[in-house]
């Protein structure tokens, strides 16, 4: 079986089989059981943030939003993508097939922005910490957030159009949407973070090496503070790492199938693609790995101690 490109960036083509066998049924477990680990973890950070006062800051709210688009990746796309993947075999997948790519497209574009936009808070967060208060704020970053959606609203809405046009043309045709709309939608948005996060990395280093050389039982605020934002720096572009590891496959298939205008096996097409929606569940385990804050709420919530009392003034440790 191969797989043809697609325009606009879909990311699953569609096929069906005849009858379902063991292997598909124990795949329909694994995603359901990813899906729902997914939904239940990302929920976690949502009301995590919203609940505990101490976790209203700007760069949480980008992670909120952030937690939003993979808690629909779990909710929406997986169960779509089940009813379209080539291994899911069911006989009449095309409207789950258009929907899960319309849909999925917003979200993964929406989670690429949203780290972008966490690269630029971080960015002066490290290396302008004087002005970070003032140029990053709830405000700002607000307008981020919504014009990420927009833009990935807008991105979704290219495809879908880019596909109608596809459907009327002939064989090798290619569409200047099928190159623009991985360029503008992940390669331009990551090398714009790997810059950033490289100046971060490189002042971070200096930062690092004057904090060794003070004091180690130092009392000053400012050296604090300083070290939460580089721990904050360095777990962010660990997520930012893992989402590259997991989306990047796709992209280099897509690319791969517009540019050499060539075709990829439809397991390894399909594989590389739910690696992609894989991140989604990885993101609250990193946060509670990294964070103990997290890692503090997260067992408020699970205990149920939020429905005994009013703890959202709680210190977390």
């Amino acid at each position: 079986m191969k797989v043809r490109s697609v325009a606009g960036g879909s990311l699953m083509p569609c096929f069906h089989r005849t009858s379902p066998s063991t292997i598909c049924v124990l795949l329909y477990i694994l995603f359901s059981s990813v899906s729902a680990v997914t939904v239940c973890g990302n929920l976690l950070i949502i009301i995590s943030i919203i609940y505990f006062k101490q976790l209203h800051t700007p760069t949480n709210f980008l992670i909120l939003s952030l937690a939003v688009a993979d808690l629909l990746v779990g909710f929406v796309v997986f169960p779509l993508k089940m009813e379209s993947s080539p291994t899911s075999c069911l006989f009449n997948p095309n409207v789950f097939c258009k929907a899960g790519d319309i849909f999925g497209a917003a979200v993964c574009t929406a989670s690429i922005l949203h780290l972008c936009c966490i690269s630029i808070d971080r960015y002066y967060a490290v290396c302008q910490p004087l002005t970070y208060r003032t140029k990053i704020n709830v405000h700002v970053v607000v307008i981020m957030i919504v014009t990420a959606w927009c833009v990935s609203v807008l991105a979704a809405v290219g495809f879908l159009v880019a596909g109608l046009n596809f459907e009327q043309c002939q064989e090798n045709c290619v569409f200047p949407a099928n190159i623009l709309g991985p360029v503008f939608s992940f390669y331009l948005p990551v090398i714009i973070m790997l810059c950033i996060y490289l100046k971060i990395f490189l002042v971070a280093q200096k930062q690092a090496r004057s904090i060794q050389n003070t004091n180690c039982h130092s009392k000053n605020k400012g050296l604090t503070v300083r070290k939460v934002e580089l721990k904050a720096t360095r777990t962010l572009a660990i997520v930012m790492g893992v989402f590259l590891m997991c989306l990047t496959p796709v992209y280099v298939c897509f690319a791969i199938m517009i540019l050499e205008n060539s075709f990829v096996p439809a397991e390894v097409y399909d594989g590389v693609l739910w690696l992609a929606f894989f991140n989604s569940m990885l993101n609250p385990f990193i946060y509670a790995f990294f964070y103990s804050w997290f890692r503090s709420a997260f067992r408020l919530i699970l205990s149920g101690k939020i429905f005994q009392g009013d703890f959202s003034n709680s210190k977390l440790l």
